[in-house]
């Protein structure tokens, strides 16, 4: 029988393995595209931007200017080589390293470490300009702004409110709550108050009581999302200034980038996600093999559940799906642990209802996963009594995931999908939501 090898990403490494070529339903890759040469994009981006003046004609000189940056767990935006750009751009425009502020946009997130701004921003960049964790418990640093047409009482970093100009700098993919990542999240929840975020993120639960996350908080779902559309209301309260949104290519370059108007720049880099993510596939596998496409995709399982999410379209009912992800940091954050306690979904709907909290959202995407077939986690060794309830089954290796989704897979010939990079590629089949 011939084989097929492959080896996915997996930490800051790979995994290999191999499968029975005819037993090969589909590989799920986004659509080759191009990278650009970063730099010259970049600023190209600047100067000709979409629905908005070039950003050195935007910003007056000796204005106070603070630019919204992604957290850790979004490096691969490489924030390290575009904020010299950036910084270079408004210092010609008039604007001194003094006058810049960088708010590190962790919205609900922990807040990020001294050497994580480093990481994120790069060295030369956190020596020039201050570098400031957004918290979104300081109450006294936020700034109240008015409650939108679904009651979200919305309060917004003193720092964005309050400075000259806004620059929201990020990534656009797609995103399993929002529709796509990107955009007004750098708002919301990126520079919020906790208590904004918990108003907004509601609505990614069913209106039904009990029946857990809403349908239309899904990916690539933006019309009849009331969770995005509140999202933009709340960012058209702020009015930035300026946007900058990458978006990757499958392997990791940059397949564009997207500057201006803070709406329809976004929105233009949107449909260029779902040229290269969204992955029509005609049926769903017996088995699927879904890599999270190694860090910082696959930095804690908190992040896996967009790998989850994406390979669960893929699969069958009944089926079996093999997670790769390292989770290096299994346990960050510790607080997204304490939901898988409750005896039943049920239960952790209910305690969302009356105090939201992301991390809970996120475990109970996590269990409606695995109701609807049997989720393996090829992950480190020393992560399994971390996982013991979150509805994986640990395994060490590929070898011991593939024995056990053969035999528990429901089929003796069964069909497999591989997913080398699934926390980005969507899988979209025939009759799926439009």
């Amino acid at each position: 029988m011939a084989m097929r090898r492959f080896a996915l990403d997996y930490g800051k490494g790979k995994v290999s393995f191999s499968l029975p070529e005819e037993r090969l339903l589909c590989e799920v890759v986004g659509k080759p595209h191009p990278a650009v040469e970063f730099e010259a994009a970049y600023r190209q981006a600047l100067e000709h931007p979409i629905d908005a003046p070039p950003l050195r004609e935007l910003v007056r000189p000796g204005e106070r200017v603070t630019i919204a940056v992604s957290d850790i767990t979004r490096v691969w935006q490489r924030n390290d080589l575009s904020l010299p750009i950036l910084l270079e751009t408004l210092n010609a425009a008039g604007v001194p390293d003094d006058n810049i502020t960088i708010v590190i946009a962790v919205g609900g997130h922990r807040l990020n470490s001294a050497e994580e701004h480093m990481e994120i921003c790069g060295r030369d960049v956190c020596h020039r300009v201050r570098v400031r964790n957004h918290d979104a418990h300081d109450l006294g640093n936020m700034v109240y702004l008015g409650r939108t047409s679904r009651g979200t009482e919305v309060r917004v970093s003193r720092l964005a409110i309050e400075a000259d100009r806004l620059i929201l700098t990020g990534g656009t993919i797609y995103h399993y709550m929002a529709g796509y990542g990107g955009g007004r999240k750098s708002i919301l929840p990126g520079l919020a108050h906790i208590d904004t975020i918990r108003q907004n993120h509601v609505l990614g639960l069913s209106p039904e009581v009990g029946r857990g996350s809403n349908p239309r908080s899904a990916s690539r779902i933006t019309r009849g999302n009331a969770l995005h559309e509140d999202m933009m209301e709340i960012a058209g309260f702020v009015q930035p200034d300026f946007l900058v949104n990458i978006v990757p290519t499958i392997n990791g370059g940059v397949a564009g980038v997207f500057a201006g108007n803070w709406a329809s720049a976004w929105h233009a880099a949107t449909r260029l996600v779902d040229r290269i993510f969204g992955v029509p596939v005609q049926e769903t596998a017996d088995i699927v093999v879904a890599s999270a496409g190694g860090y910082p995709r696959d930095i804690n399982l908190y992040q896996t559940g967009k790998t989850m999410d994406n390979a669960g379209y893929a699969m069958r009912p009944g089926g079996v799906a093999i997670i790769l992800s390292e989770c290096s940091r299994v346990r960050d954050p510790e607080t997204f642990f304490k939901w898988f306690g409750y005896p039943s979904t049920r239960d952790l709907d209910a305690a969302l209802r009356k105090c939201f909290h992301l991390d809970g959202w996120v475990a109970l995407k996590q269990l409606e996963c695995s109701t609807k077939g049997r989720f393996l986690l090829v992950t480190r060794p020393q992560n399994a009594d971390a996982l013991r309830h979150t509805g994986f089954t640990v395994c060490a290796g590929m070898e011991a995931a593939l024995t056990i989704a053969y035999r528990e897979c429901g089929s003796p010939s069964p069909r497999i999908t591989v997913m080398p990079q699934a926390s980005l590629t969507l899988p979209i089949l025939p009759e799926a939501h439009a």
